[in-house]
């Protein structure tokens, strides 16, 4: 985690405090269900709770005993009986390693899944306060970076919408697929701790029993979830690159907003660069990039290996806090994002009208020409103008094979600007419809 791109509440999931926190939660109700069956003293439970509960874990210690032990949880349990005194030799009865590190996991993935939630639910927000703002503010649209047809900057906005929407839903789905508990013991036969104290635990703990384990939870569920991330980062991208490409000199229908004092580069004064979408650009192919080894990890030997650990003590906090901060980011650029109607409309009116070159085909084929000949007939008065030689609809007036079938006044007719944006209400219905 680098703190340029972290924020605090989401980092605070994956410190060492927390962890030790959450690992001694899943012991301590092991440990309840293990009294309420018989397996060990109620009293010894009740004191593991008491000696423990606000105890602050001592990482220093914990780290001095792993460099002993090359154990990890190890390491943590020998410090927990150093707080809790005899009684901790009751913890762990029955368990092994991989039922306090998975279950763990699983908490913070589903705690981090929380906000990143709450993340997407202000970027929507963000998008649909400026959708409504623009939804009838006219702009070209473009196909492969060049004018195509009229649009509005709303249904640009609404697309993102939608889009977000999708990332919302698919981060509920992965927070749910991921949040399972295993307390089933070595290579996951509960032959040492019975399948009730697994329940207690998951209960306790927010999650759901895995259904069935190795000695490990099934990675599959950690690549779906980070294979979410990752589409999620792709979507902030997108956004990312159409507000990149709107700020570009040539084109600037929208624009990041520029704070009192800003600096834009430190050689050229006039500079206001696009360096927050640029960022958030960076930020999603990090994001990204930790898909590969959640989807290896798959890959397990038999019934338990360790080469999932290191990859996912990197990317389980690295992938949540980096698209933890893009998420911000975004919500905010959008939020204070600078829109230039009249540029729009400036480049809208830049090609004399050619954007309406669809309706002037379909017009004539409806009159009777064949669609060939329609096409050729309005493809070559556009090319003069694509070439700045011209009016396109002064062209067409007077093209004599285009008047066998159109009067001037039918012409006219077909550059109507509201003509392309009649169904706005339609779209932005199916997309606002229940938010």
């Amino acid at each position: 985690m680098i703190p340029r791109y972290t924020r605090p509440e989401m980092a605070s999931i994956w410190e060492p405090q927390t962890r030790f926190k959450i690992w001694f939660e899943i012991e301590a109700h092991a440990a309840d269900a293990l009294a309420e069956l018989g397996v060990i003293p109620k009293e010894a439970a009740k004191t593991i709770w008491a000696k423990a509960k606000d105890a602050t874990f001592d990482v220093a210690r914990i780290d001095e005993i792993e460099r002993e032990t090359k154990h990890d949880v190890i390491a943590f349990l020998t410090h927990l009986a150093e707080i809790v005194g005899p009684e901790a030799r009751f913890v762990h009865q029955g368990m092994t390693s991989s039922d306090v590190l998975d279950t763990c996991f699983n908490v913070q993935l589903t705690r981090a899944a929380d906000l990143l939630i709450s993340d997407v639910d202000k970027v929507l927000a963000a998008l649909k306060k400026r959708a409504f703002e623009h939804k009838m503010t006219p702009t070209i649209g473009r196909s492969h970076g060049i004018h195509a047809e009229p649009v509005t900057f709303g249904l640009k906005l609404a697309y993102a919408y939608a889009e977000f929407s999708r990332a919302r839903e698919r981060l509920v789905n992965a927070r749910k697929e991921v949040a399972t508990c295993a307390i089933s013991g070595a290579v996951g036969t509960f032959a040492q701790i019975d399948p009730r104290v697994e329940a207690h635990v998951a209960k306790a703990m927010g999650l759901v029993p895995e259904p069935i384990s190795t000695q490990v939870i099934p990675r599959d569920r950690h690549a779906m979830y980070f294979a979410t991330l990752g589409v999620i980062a792709s979507s902030i991208e997108r956004l990312a690159t159409e507000i990149r490409h709107m700020q570009r000199t040539e084109v600037l229908e929208a624009e990041e907003f520029f704070s009192e004092g800003q600096k834009g580069s430190s050689a050229m004064p006039h500079k206001r660069n696009p360096v927050l979408s640029e960022n958030l650009t960076g930020l999603a192919r990090m994001v990204r990039a930790y898909v590969t080894p959640a989807m290896e990890n798959v890959v397990l030997w038999h019934e338990r290996d360790i080469s999932h650990s290191s990859a996912e003590r990197m990317i389980g906090p690295d992938a949540t806090v980096t698209l933890d901060f893009a998420l911000n980011r975004l919500a905010s650029l959008i939020d204070k994002l600078l829109i230039y109607p009249e540029n729009m409309q400036k480049n809208l009116d830049r090609l004399g009208g050619l954007v309406h070159s669809q309706r002037l085909l379909i017009a004539l084929t409806q009159k009777g020409a064949s669609r060939e000949d329609a096409y050729k007939f309005v493809q070559r008065n556009a090319m003069p103008v694509w070439r700045g030689e011209g009016d396109f609809q002064t062209l067409l007036k007077k093209d004599p094979e285009v008047k066998k079938y159109l009067g001037d006044a039918e012409i006219e007719e077909q550059f109507d600007l509201g003509y392309h944006l009649k169904h706005v209400d339609t779209i932005f219905k199916r997309v606002f419809a229940e938010s």
